[in-house]
């Protein structure tokens, strides 16, 4: 992700989450995240995305994580936004930011491990509200976004998400890139998400490489396979770079 972004220059947000902890711990990853950028002159965020409790959270803040979320969208909104508020105290004595989310982004295949088996659309006027009780510096909203390989094209309801972002002053993000059409992208763009989170596209393509040479007997030491598909995201992620605006950028 550093070197596609180097090479496009452009500034770019490093993400993981409760799915990569038991490969590598908070302390150990923000370890390697930033031993990884430092040689980079490229602006490089490391972003916590949906964690899901409070001790994590303060985990991550104590490995140098630059932002965090604490996802509880299924959660009733009181809950949600008391947690949130924490969050923000817990986060500013360190200088990073956080993100929540309102209305719930579920996911649509079985690659993804974020997010539930439904989705719940943000209400506009709940969005207010969350924002102006929690001081969060960005929003997650769902408009039609799921996570996942779209098995068939998202219905974004772009009504409601410029009925947020007329009542949100924080830049909002859309969860779920992966396999969104052009045109959906870019109006969604145009009416305010200013984060889009692409994981499942550059995971698919990490594992596809790795059974292809499996199944052929390439590369049978793991190390050297795992080297062959890493070059393979560099087309996806300079893609991403490219749709979102952002080479050029850092």
């Amino acid at each position: 992700v550093l070197e596609a972004s180097t090479r496009l220059n452009s500034p770019v947000i490093l993400m993981c989450g409760p799915g990569e902890f038991p490969l590598l711990p908070p302390a150990v990853m923000g370890a390697i995240a930033r031993a990884l950028a430092k040689p980079f002159s490229i602006p490089a965020a490391l972003h916590l995305d949906h964690g899901d409790s409070l001790p994590q959270v303060q985990e991550c803040l104590s490995a140098g994580f630059s932002s965090v979320m604490l996802d509880f969208s299924t959660r009733p909104f009181n809950e949600n936004a008391e947690a949130l508020r924490h969050v923000v105290s817990m986060a500013r004595p360190h200088g990073a930011t956080v993100e929540g989310e309102i209305g719930s982004v579920g996911k649509v295949d079985q690659t993804s491990i974020e997010g539930g088996g439904a989705s719940t659309l943000t209400d506009p006027e709940e969005a207010k509200a969350y924002v102006e009780a929690t001081g969060v510096d960005a929003l997650a909203v769902s408009i039609g976004n799921a996570h996942g390989l779209y098995t068939r094209l998202p219905q974004f309801d772009f009504a409601r998400l410029k009925a947020i972002r007329d009542r949100v002053n924080v830049p909002l993000v859309l969860h779920g890139g992966s396999g969104t059409p052009d045109d959906d992208l870019n109006k969604a763009i145009a009416l305010g998400m200013a984060k889009v989170n692409v994981a499942s596209e550059l995971i698919h393509t990490f594992r596809e490489s790795l059974q292809r040479q499996w199944n052929v007997g390439e590369n049978k030491w793991t190390p050297g396979a795992l080297a062959v598909a890493k070059q393979t995201m560099a087309p996806v992620l300079e893609k991403w770079i490219r749709r979102l605006g952002a080479a050029g950028m850092a």
